[in-house]
């Protein structure tokens, strides 16, 4: 007998702008920048339209565009190899990230 997911992917979920805020308040687990983190959760779990939203918000908060993972790589570092970050990349690099 084949055991069911608990949870099914959500696609298409509606993010309004305090959705979106709501990952600023995500905290790391694993030793890697606040900063760090969020981006990366934002990425994983935004379209690039909300994306772009959300990085502004992170701006506006006075967050490190630039944070370094424990590796010492900042995040937009860490997607360039990724094949569809086209355009997560271009957000993270008109908001000046390196």
């Amino acid at each position: 007998m084949a055991l069911k997911k608990d949870k099914q992917k959500v696609l298409g979920e509606f993010f309004d702008d305090e959705r979106i805020k709501t990952f600023l308040e995500y905290q790391p687990n694993n030793g890697n920048d606040p900063d760090f983190h969020v981006l990366e959760k934002a990425y994983r779990g935004m379209i690039t339209d909300n994306f772009a939203t959300f990085v502004h918000f992170f701006i506006e908060a006075g967050r490190n565009i630039n944070a370094n993972n424990q590796y010492g790589e900042s995040f937009l570092h860490t997607i360039k190899n990724h094949k569809q970050a086209s355009a997560y990349i271009d957000i993270l690099e008109k908001a000046d990230a390196q």
